[in-house]
């Protein structure tokens, strides 16, 4: 077997944001903890790497957490391949380890995790350095599907938007949680892209402020119009008639349409909810985890209490209070109007109409 090295350049090729790419035999990720005040990139050379910029929110978003651990792996066979074929393969193992404990609740990690191992077993007879060589090609691969995904996924989710819509979003599910493109941002920048008027209400997404530095910033660099509130305000523009529809992504889908995402987003099912307007989810099929019968089993992630007592160098809260802080909420089923993938429009999700979005 030759690996044959596709060209990850060609998948970024006119995308404003590049979210990760591989250049010299190396891993670059967009620093997101220093948008917007700064563009700079971190490098990794090892799995341990990947998984610590997972951690530390230098790169976040499922999809593009997922394109990261698959470049950890590919880190990883490219560091151990010139040693024997035992420290290899347990070389190889610590790499899947330490990138599957980096965060708990995106599940497009693990689908990527498991991508990788599969790829490895079928070519675990190879040598050590092919082995190296085709891991990489799948990484490649990996980033390349989300973002022709992601465009897939929008097209279809731009018909549901009217011209005009004023759309509401929470945290950030553009191009900066994806490899490019976005899920949320990618239904939006469909319908722009047909010929529609859009405009964007982003929150600024408590208390990590995805929104407010990441959101509004990625729209600016495309010129699309995009107004900031505080996520308190949702509900006061909502009763004014100000918002036609509500789109998030996700970070994991139960099999039963249970929907965990961003902490507050269930708040805003519920507000759309009260005031007759669509809540519409945005997510690659890598996101919904077949698994999981429905969301009371999704793991969800609590932060360190310093995102809450304040942000950077500057705190608010006085020293020694209790804090809670959940990274991620579910929002049930039930008030879901519709899942958007890459295959198609939900509406209603339920257990029944997501298998079949796996049989088509």
């Amino acid at each position: 077997m030759v690996a044959m090295h596709r060209n990850p350049q060609k998948a970024l090729a006119n995308l404003r944001v590049q979210t990760l790419r591989w250049h010299d035999d190396r891993l670059e990720l967009l620093d997101q903890r220093l948008l917007p005040t700064l563009v700079e990139y971190c490098k990794a050379v090892t799995a341990q790497d990947v998984a610590q910029a997972i951690r530390a929110m230098i790169v976040r978003g499922a999809p593009a957490i997922g394109c990261a651990a698959a470049y950890g792996v590919a880190l990883a066979a490219r560091q151990l391949r010139l040693g024997s074929r035992t420290d290899f393969f347990a070389g190889m193992e610590r790499a899947f380890e330490v990138l599957s404990a980096s965060r708990p609740t995106a599940v497009n990690l693990f689908w990527a995790l498991q991508r990788m191992r599969g790829v490895l077993q079928q070519v675990q007879e190879q040598d050590t350095s092919i082995i190296a060589e085709v891991l990489l090609d799948e990484a490649h691969s990996v980033l390349a599907e989300d973002i022709e995904t992601n465009r897939e996924l929008g097209a279809h989710g731009a018909q549901l938007l009217h011209h005009g819509a004023r759309v509401l979003t929470h945290c950030n599910a553009g191009a900066l949680a994806t490899a490019g493109y976005g899920t949320a941002l990618g239904v939006i920048r469909s319908a722009i892209e047909s010929g529609k008027q859009i405009s964007v209400i982003a929150n600024e997404t408590r208390p990590y402020l995805q929104g407010a530095r990441l959101t509004a910033w990625e729209l600016m660099q495309e010129g699309i119009g995009v107004t900031l509130i505080t996520d308190a305000m949702s509900g006061y523009l909502m009763a004014r008639g100000e918002i036609d529809a509500v789109i998030v992504g996700a970070d994991r889908v139960a099999s039963n349409g249970d929907v965990a995402n961003k902490i507050g987003s269930y708040m805003l099912s519920v507000l759309a909810k009260r005031h007759g307007i669509p809540f519409y989810v945005a997510c690659p099929l890598s996101s919904i985890d077949r698994q999981i019968a429905d969301g009371s089993l999704i793991p969800i992630e609590e932060r360190s209490a310093d995102e809450v007592l304040g942000f950077g160098e500057t705190r608010w809260a006085p020293s020694g209070v209790s804090v809670r802080n959940p990274a991620f909420d579910v929002t049930p089923a039930e008030l879901v109007s519709a899942l958007i993938t890459q295959r198609g429009v939900v509406l209603e999700p339920d257990a029944h109409k997501i298998a079949g979005l796996f049989s088509r």
